[in-house]
């Protein structure tokens, strides 16, 4: 089968950023008006959206191979840079996650030029936002299409650039800069420790391929072939350094994925515009750290099955630490940015449950349900999520503030946002017939097979999920109402171009929800996100587990209730009790257990005092003054000499004459 045509998937917004953002960095003068920007980023987004739809519909109805798996795919690969035995391919990869990850990154996109239609209407810098939307989700397609992983860094690298131009946006406005500087410096250098951890990888194996096994690859006409790898090599090194790479590359992932301790930068980076945020912070850029361990997946089962207890435990305090910030913000904004990092979370924790094969397949899927299950909430997650911060960007729109004090009551101001965000929530929350509830009922029965305590641990995180978010819920739409703000300003529903992406993904949200939901209960094998993603690429049908289906469900439900009952009143007087009792708690939730503040100390007070200041002296004392000085000897060595260049022949005779006297008595002297 032909897939030719997927190159146009990484140029056509690479030609769309440039169409689009070199004229307006040229001047004004230049710059396309706000509806031609927007319909030229649109349209092409649009366009790819298209033509990844279609690469899914041809990639998934094609024969399986004889062994079950899909083929795959590289229309192309070439390569860029030689290095020895190395050599750094550019290329494009068709496989399942790849296939998937087209279709959530296209759809949420797409969604989100739509969107920005209405609400970045009158903006300065129009033309410059649509740019960057464009170039950012060529990064991140670039990113799921890489071939190998040093390409996947490249474009890794190349998301955070267009991250921190799209968070700083508002230049103007010193909050926006402050946070596009801290994304920035925090995923930076949690990516120095994935290149570590890729040259070390490269050193050792002879190759930078995900995998250590390519026979089932099949190349397009002029493709070239990956390197091979150097197995023997590869298994020598497997006790220590691989591991040791694989955590390495783990810790950029955290990074981008902003797992504790390095999650300091995504409520940040709420400061943003809110359709950036459903874009970066729902479904793309977050996420990358899950594409990248389900990438290497296969190493990682085979080399470092023990070092997935550091993703195990790393994702399950980062879930639980997120979702009880979460209950405390005010900001809704910053509880759906913590929702997203513990949702995250959900995702790490499902690929670090997967276990080891049994009877010596290394790759059993029943055994590693957790991949699966991982990869399906990502999508799920995307949707809803997307949905729910469109939703909120809508809220804003209609209040002009992101506190939840300027809300209450609006639902019946603004029906359709209010559904959509009520059915995002219910997915979230894990509540049947929703997408949400198939993919994270399949990580917590993943996380059971693991051990009870990881299965109780996430259980707890969910049931905290759907209280935080019905606690959002509540105070947005029902709560008490701002009448004073509101007879001011009046709220009103959001605009066709901005109420279209929330339908639209709440379409998506109940219809895989209720066909997942039946096929789960009723062995639908078609309706089993493992007929097209799984561990080892063969079908797999899930099969709910009735008991913790039902546990999950219930304790949703009680979850829910609780919020309803705590947050859905006029006043809420036991929320009130409740800050009256444990202030302090609730403070130090609130201020996000002082996270930031330790960071603060830790680089203010002890890094720039005991580190850099030190540093600072010897360079300005020692090596300034070592060149000063030797400047200064040079300068003086040559005022001494300069009287001795006079141009008097006369005084050049009288030092000859004294040097010819002078050495003449001393060889005397000698002999």
């Amino acid at each position: 089968m032909d897939y030719t045509y997927s190159l146009l998937i990484l140029l056509l917004p690479l030609l769309s950023f440039l169409v689009i953002g070199l004229p307006d960095f040229a001047g004004n003068k230049y710059a396309w008006s706000h509806k031609t920007a927007g319909l030229i980023g649109t349209c092409s987004i649009g366009l790819v959206t298209v033509l990844s739809y279609i690469t899914a519909f041809q990639y998934f109805t094609a024969p399986r191979l004889a062994d079950g798996t899909f083929a795959t795919i590289v229309p192309y690969n070439m390569t860029w840079l030689p290095l020895g035995h190395l050599h750094f391919d550019l290329g494009i990869l068709l496989d399942p996650i790849s296939v998937m990850m087209l279709i959530v990154i296209s759809t949420v996109s797409f969604m989100v030029h739509i969107y920005s239609f209405g609400y970045m209407h009158g903006e300065k810098g129009f033309q410059r936002y649509y740019a960057f939307l464009s170039l950012f989700t060529m990064s991140m397609l670039g990113l799921v299409l890489a071939t190998n992983i040093f390409q996947m860094y490249m474009f890794w690298e190349l998301v955070g650039v267009s991250s921190y131009l799209l968070i700083g946006f508002y230049y103007g406005l010193h909050a926006a800069v402050h946070a596009s500087k801290k994304a920035f410096i925090v995923t930076r250098f949690a990516d120095m420790f994935f290149l570590i951890g890729i040259l070390i990888f490269g050193y050792y194996t002879g190759s930078y391929n995900f995998s250590f096994t390519g026979t089932e690859i099949t190349y397009g006409a002029g493709a070239q072939v990956f390197s091979a790898v150097d197995s023997a090599r590869a298994v020598a090194a497997g006790g220590f350094i691989l591991p040791t790479a694989l955590v390495l590359m783990f810790i950029g992932g955290a990074g981008k994925s902003a797992m504790f301790p390095l999650h300091i930068w995504l409520p940040d980076a709420m400061e943003g515009p809110t359709p950036v945020s459903a874009l970066i912070h729902a479904a793309t850029m977050v996420v990358a750290g899950v594409v990248q361990i389900a990438r290497l997946f296969p190493i990682w089962i085979e080399y470092a099955p023990q070092a997935m207890e550091v993703v195990v435990y790393v994702g399950a305090f980062t879930a639980f630490y997120a979702a009880a910030v979460a209950c405390a913000q005010s900001d809704i904004k910053r509880v759906l940015a913590f929702s997203t990092i513990s949702q995250i979370a959900f995702m790490m924790v499902a690929l670090g449950v997967c276990l080891p094969g049994h009877h010596g397949a290394v790759l059993d899927n029943h055994a590693q349900l957790g991949y699966m299950a991982s990869l399906f909430h990502l999508f799920t997650h995307a949707m809803f999520k997307a949905c729910l911060f469109l939703g909120a960007g809508c809220i804003i729109h209609a209040v002009h503030s992101n506190e939840m004090s300027a809300m209450g009551g609006l639902k019946k101001y603004m029906p359709i946002t209010h559904a959509t965000f009520l059915i995002s929530c219910l997915a979230i929350a894990g509540i049947p017939f929703f997408s949400g509830f198939s993919s994270k009922d399949e990580i917590i029965t993943a996380c059971f097979e693991h051990s009870a305590f990881i299965g109780w641990w996430m259980t707890g995180v969910a049931a905290m999920t759907a209280f935080y978010m019905f606690r959002l819920y509540y105070g947005i739409f029902w709560g008490t109402e701002n009448k004073q703000l509101h007879a001011e300003h009046t709220p009103h529903e959001a605009p066709a171009t901005m109420t279209f992406p929330l339908v639209f993904l709440s379409i998506i949200t109940v219809g895989v929800g209720v066909f997942t939901t039946l096929g789960g209960f009723l062995d639908w094998n078609w309706t089993s996100f493992g007929e097209i993603v799984s561990a080892a690429g063969t079908a797999y049908t899930v099969h709910f587990d009735p008991q913790v289906a039902a546990t999950s469900t219930v304790i949703a439900i009680i979850s829910i209730a609780l919020a309803t009952y705590i947050y859905k009143g006029e006043k809420q007087p036991i929320a009130d009790k409740l800050y009256a009792t444990f202030p302090r708690l609730h403070r130090w939730a609130y201020k996000r257990f002082y996270m930031d503040e330790v960071y603060m100390f830790v680089t203010h007070k002890i890094l720039f005092r005991f580190v850099s200041k030190p540093v600072q002296w010897i360079d300005e004392h020692i090596i300034n003054g070592l060149i000063d000085f030797t400047a200064w000897g040079a300068n003086e060595a040559g005022e001494t000499l300069r009287p001795w260049q006079s141009g008097d022949v006369r005084q050049y005779a009288v030092w000859f004459l004294t040097g010819t006297v002078a050495l003449t008595l001393v060889l005397l002297s000698i002999l």
